[in-house]
């Protein structure tokens, strides 16, 4: 709590002294954005993984702290304005690191910031290829690594399609573009689960999905 607290004094300094064309400081922005990715992915505050006794004491004296600190990291996302487009590819990985914890409300809040990376690429470059190439292997590493899962899967689906059905231009390539990464998701899902299986067949046709 105590270090949450310290990260919210930073992002206050960010947004009043850091932030305007004059004085917008990359380094300390791109430090504060890999410090609040790293405290909530941190082991000790992924409830799901302690027991149902030790998780609700935690929910009831502290709440959930990934969220909060969630929700913080979206907001400063938006406030960086036009300041975004020095962010991409970079910042795509700890994004999709952050939206695959498995709380729903953190991922409904914080997988839209992707089309919102989409779009600022789209913007500066009438394309989204850095955007697309970033998140395909980050993907790929993360779901190796045994993170993502069903629900991930059909949030990113919904969510993503519905912002670029809006869009005026991106409505055509960003729906191609979410229906790649949902096939690329089932098939390295299916690889994971079936990694360990016996059958050499089954693990041989997995493979071949996934490339």
């Amino acid at each position: 709590r105590v270090f949450l607290r310290a990260i919210n004094q930073y992002a206050d300094m960010l947004n009043k002294k850091f932030l305007d064309q004059a004085n917008f400081e990359l380094q300390l922005w791109n430090n504060y954005f890999h410090l609040a990715v790293a405290f909530l992915t941190q082991e000790s505050l992924q409830l799901e993984n302690f027991s149902s006794a030790k998780r609700t004491k935690i929910l009831n004296k502290y709440g959930d702290m990934r969220r909060q600190i969630g929700f913080e990291i979206r907001d400063m996302w938006y406030n960086l304005g036009q300041h975004k487009i020095k962010f991409i590819p970079e910042m795509v990985g700890p994004i999709l690191e952050m939206t695959l914890i498995p709380e729903t409300e953190l991922r409904k809040a914080t997988i839209p910031i992707f089309f919102d990376m989409m779009q600022c690429e789209f913007h500066s470059t009438r394309s989204f290829q850095r955007f697309e190439n970033e998140i395909i292997t980050k993907l790929d590493h993360e779901v190796e690594g045994g993170r993502g899962d069903e629900q991930y899967k059909v949030l990113f689906d919904k969510i993503l399609l519905e912002h670029c059905r809006k869009h005026k231009y991106l409505a055509k390539s960003g729906e191609t573009f979410v229906k790649l990464v949902v096939r690329l998701m089932e098939r390295l899902l299916d690889y994971r689960t079936i990694m360990h299986d016996e059958n050499k067949e089954n693990r041989m046709s997995c493979t071949v999905n996934v490339l």
